[in-house]
């Protein structure tokens, strides 16, 4: 379900927060922060086809969908942030996501 900008998932009885592309990567960064000397960061990227969407059942026959990737971040505990990233911002926000992965990535 959808509550003002977050999902809120019954079963589990915890909040996602559904950001921008923007709010993400600074939650990303504060995140890798939080967990810099103990924690870890889960980060899993799929395909998102908006089938839920209403715009998108309309849409279904047509070419003109527009692709997008969920990207969902959390850090084992009860701390979730996720996005959508359209294919037409994909460049600038890989550009900006592989910076902060590189930056937090000391331990290889």
């Amino acid at each position: 379900r959808v509550h003002g900008g977050t999902f809120f998932n019954s079963c589990k009885a915890e909040m996602v927060f559904l950001a921008d592309n923007n709010t993400f990567l600074n939650e990303l960064n504060r995140m890798y922060e939080a967990t810099r000397n103990k924690g870890t960061v889960f980060i899993t990227m799929k395909r998102y086809d908006a089938q839920t969407d209403g715009d998108a059942k309309k849409a279904k026959g047509t070419a003109n969908v527009e692709h997008k990737c969920l990207i969902r971040v959390t850090d084992g505990n009860k701390k979730k942030i996720s996005t959508h990233v359209s294919s037409k911002d994909h460049v600038r926000f890989q550009m900006q996501f592989g910076t902060i992965l590189k930056a937090h990535m000391d331990g290889l």
